[in-house]
């Protein structure tokens, strides 16, 4: 069965809800000055409802996810970001679309990523790449990727913002 962590940890276009998880501090700020840089997401705990068995997702299913960004595993807290996911082909493996936003000291930043899924945990991969697709302030005009990578209790977000 698919489990809601499993399905959440790809919405997290950090990354992965639009909610805001909590203000902005302004520690070690992360600007597009800064060329390329890292991130390290961890997920702000949101409502599971329903925890018992789940029915396997069907399309036009949507879920939320956010985070807080930090710049070091256990430092400050440096942004924020959200993710808004539909899943678009159900099935086995399936297809999900994530929308999510960045929020960091110099401005924000917008990606995509249409992900394949298995709904066995075991078998999907977790790394995968999101396109950034925008931003404002410091980062208007931004293009390029991130990479998403499992890193034990956190997310690693490698930045590579396009030239």
């Amino acid at each position: 069965m698919l489990r809601r962590r499993r399905i959440r940890m790809y919405g997290a276009l950090g990354a992965a809800g639009m909610a805001a998880a909590a203000a902005l501090t302004t520690a070690a700020p992360v600007s597009a000055a800064d060329g390329d840089f890292t991130l390290y997401a961890k997920e702000v705990p949101g409502d599971e409802e329903g925890q018992g068995d789940q029915q396997a997702p069907k399309a036009g299913d949507a879920f939320a996810s956010a985070d807080d960004l930090y710049q070091h595993k256990g430092g400050d807290k440096v942004g924020r970001d959200g993710a808004a996911c539909t899943v678009l082909r159900a099935g086995d493996p399936m297809d999900i679309q994530c929308v999510g936003t960045f929020v960091l000291s110099g401005g924000q930043l917008t990606a995509q990523v249409l992900l394949t899924v298995p709904l066995d945990e075991s078998a999907g991969p977790d790394n995968f790449v999101a396109s950034i697709t925008g931003g404002t302030d410091d980062y208007r005009g931004a293009s390029g990727q991130i990479h998403f990578t499992d890193d034990g209790d956190y997310q690693r977000l490698d930045f590579d913002l396009g030239d």
